[in-house]
């Protein structure tokens, strides 16, 4: 695809994405032609379809996702522990900054047309997840009786809920708190031990020198 071609294609998604918020999750062909300032042909020789370019569009807010929260993200921390909480605040983070969340995880997710993207999406998230937790368990993290296929499964449908009622809330949360709430509900499904007190100095005896 020339760099021209290119353009073009991300001028159309970044109108799409405009279009389906202003529009509630629709759009039409035309209008994100005309803001995309291409031709209405140009838009259906890139993605084909209406339900094509809604599919394309919601498959880039999860290719960003996953750079700021999975695969491709830089999670500074000391520990297993502290780094999967951080992803948890990362993902946070992207869906309260992200103006096409509340969307995406609403009611673009029941659309027919972005069916496939978000069985991909999901199906992706489960088997990393499952691996995270079998290389946990190896690492003795996370207790070895554990089903990791099933507690992923569980845990992202939580989060998932949780976002949910975050984003559609008339006052959002305070994202550190969700974050921290969130990883409290993940740390207790895991079985991760309650982090030992802080230890303090012992009293010395003063001088009589």
């Amino acid at each position: 695809m020339g760099v021209t071609s290119q353009g073009t294609r991300e001028r159309l998604l970044a109108a799409a994405q405009v279009e389906l918020i202003e529009g509630q999750g629709h759009l039409e062909m035309q209008a994100v032609a005309r803001r995309a300032q291409v031709s209405v042909g140009l838009a259906y020789h890139h993605f084909g379809s209406k339900a094509g370019l809604i599919a394309a569009v919601v498959e880039g807010f999860y290719e960003h996702l996953d750079e700021a929260a999975f695969g491709g993200a830089k999670l500074p921390a000391s520990n297993w522990a502290d780094r999967e909480k951080a992803r948890i605040g990362a993902y946070v983070a992207f869906h309260y900054e992200h103006p096409f969340a509340p969307l995406v995880i609403g009611p673009l997710s029941r659309a027919p047309e972005v069916l496939d993207v978000e069985t991909a999406f999901t199906s992706r998230q489960l088997a990393a997840g499952a691996r995270m937790l079998e290389a946990a368990q190896r690492d003795r993290i996370v207790p070895g009786n554990l089903d990791p296929h099933l507690t992923i499964a569980l845990m992202i449908g939580g989060i998932r809920q949780a976002l949910i009622g975050a984003l559609t809330a008339d006052r959002r949360p305070d994202p550190a708190r969700l974050t921290g709430d969130i990883w409290a509900f993940m740390a207790a499904a895991l079985r991760l031990p309650a982090k030992s007190p802080p230890v303090k100095p012992k009293a010395t005896r003063r001088s009589r020198f």
